[in-house]
């Protein structure tokens, strides 16, 4: 049996993926989206806490969400916790950016006095380690095809689980 068979691979991952105020320890959630096995889309805006000040310009250049607009159209972080453990309760649900993606859930659901009903994991888990050099390339065939302008968190999560999906399908047929 080849380590990579022991895996459980599901057909099709939930996938999740968060937009946030920066990329350091300050920084905390300003969106998150996912997207489903059953094609599902779904994402929302986070309202920052009071507590929540840090904001980097460099991050802003990514996502183009201003902090008006989260003020204006963010949820608060109870409303959005409760959210998504009514959506994913009970999955796995990945992320390609798992360290940042897991401390930003943990922002979320802290300030919101929540346990997630849900498991976060790497994508990378349940992918071959030898076809991480192919991610890439076809990352960005899958982000030409959707023609998605938006740097957006459900948009991110349907194309990493687009990409799974054809990287996966792909490597059935290449290594059968």
């Amino acid at each position: 049996m080849s380590a990579s068979s022991a895996i459980a691979v599901p057909s099709i991952p939930a996938v999740i993926d968060l937009e946030a105020s920066g990329f350091g320890s300050n920084s905390y959630p300003i969106e998150v989206g996912f997207a489903l096995p059953n094609g599902r889309l779904a994402c929302t805006l986070i309202r920052p806490e009071p507590e929540w000040t840090h904001w980097d310009e460099s991050a802003y250049a990514v996502h183009g969400i201003t902090r008006d607009l989260l003020m204006a159209f963010g949820k608060p972080a109870n409303q959005v916790a409760h959210w998504l453990n009514q959506q994913l309760k009970g999955m796995t649900v990945y992320s390609d950016a798992w360290g940042h993606d897991y401390a930003w859930l943990a922002i979320l659901f802290d300030a919101a006095n929540l346990a997630p009903s849900f498991k976060l994991d790497h994508l990378a888990s349940i992918m071959p380690e030898c076809e991480a050099a192919r991610w890439n390339s076809i990352h960005q065939d899958i982000e030409k095809e959707l023609g998605l302008k938006r740097h957006r968190a459900s948009n991110d999560a349907l194309m990493l689980q687009r990409t799974w999906v054809r990287l996966m399908d792909s490597n059935r047929f290449t290594h059968a």
